[in-house]
């Protein structure tokens, strides 16, 4: 594959039934589960680069309501086990519940932990993988974090780390994203003034750093094109509210409402109304290998 994921909800393997409730509507949860629409062809592509082995046993470090191990868990087959690592019992029993759903229970099993100090064994793991949470956890030493969790891989496994980098969502409207973008709200998960060095892109270096071998990155790119599915317009209002949603304080009154103007279903301008809308997103993808002995 070329790297370019357009969506294409047919195809959609977690589909509405087995998300609908996860969350209290409004809340992370729920937000995740709506995005889903626009990420799972991806997650599909990052995984299958990837190729964790039939029969394997990995770690999802961070893996809020479970939806990546869900789809690592179809890859290792009935033989493989995927471990889910979060902080949140909140997130963990949204987890538990969509594995219930599934059918997969049976290779999936979610811990509550901190990955900064993972719960784990030296050499666990077969495979691990953290995406939307090792590349922007707080660490004075992104190095050192990617460091220990490479600690609980087997000699001759593999690591990865993925993150969100980069959107395009708003059609015609540049300056505008540009300026949402500039709020502390659609800085984050990155903090203002935060050192470059702990900045994600820098990941080679972090993998480098922590003595990882034939350390590469890939860039994978989402799509989204009118007509939009019900799903997918649901989809993507989550993710402006997820990106933008508390940038109203930060803008001068004017361009507060040009942008709701472009993102309230009731507007005229709706955005997603558009018959020739079109937006992308990008993931990059971070692996390495642990040195065998």
């Amino acid at each position: 594959m070329d790297g370019r994921a357009e969506i294409d909800q047919a195809e959609t393997i977690i589909g509405r039934d087995m998300l609908a409730g996860l969350g209290r509507p409004g809340g992370y949860a729920d937000q995740l589960a709506k995005s889903h629409f626009l990420r799972e062809k991806l997650l599909v592509e990052a995984i299958g680069r990837l190729g964790p082995s039939p029969g394997s046993r990995g770690l999802d470090a961070g893996c809020g309501i479970g939806l990546p191990a869900l789809l690592l868990a179809r890859a290792v087959g009935p033989s493989g086990r995927v471990v889910g690592l979060d902080a949140s019992e909140e997130l963990l029993d949204c987890a538990r519940r969509l594995a219930d759903r599934s059918g997969l229970a049976e290779r999936l099993d979610f811990r509550q932990g901190d990955i900064n100090h993972p719960p784990f064994e030296p050499a666990s793991f077969d495979w691990l993988i953290s995406i939307d949470c090792a590349g922007y956890a707080p660490s004075e030493s992104p190095a050192f974090l990617i460091e220990n969790l490479t600690r609980l891989v087997r000699p001759g496994g593999w690591l990865a780390v993925m993150a969100w980098t980069s959107q395009q969502l708003l059609p015609g409207h540049p300056e505008l994203e540009a300026r949402l973008n500039a709020t502390r709200a659609g800085l984050a998960p990155f903090r203002p003034f935060d050192p470059p060095s702990r900045h994600f892109l820098n990941g080679l270096g972090w993998f480098r750093q922590a003595g990882l071998d034939d350390a590469r990155a890939k860039t994978l790119i989402g799509e989204a094109s009118s007509p939009l599915s019900p799903d997918l317009r649901e989809a993507l209002l989550s993710l402006f509210d997820m990106r933008w949603g508390r940038a109203g304080s930060e803008l001068p009154e004017d361009i507060r409402r040009e942008y709701e103007k472009l993102v309230r279903p009731d507007s005229p301008g709706f955005i997603l109304d558009r018959t020739d809308y079109y937006a992308f997103f990008t993931y990059t993808l971070f692996q390495g290998r642990v040195p065998a002995r």
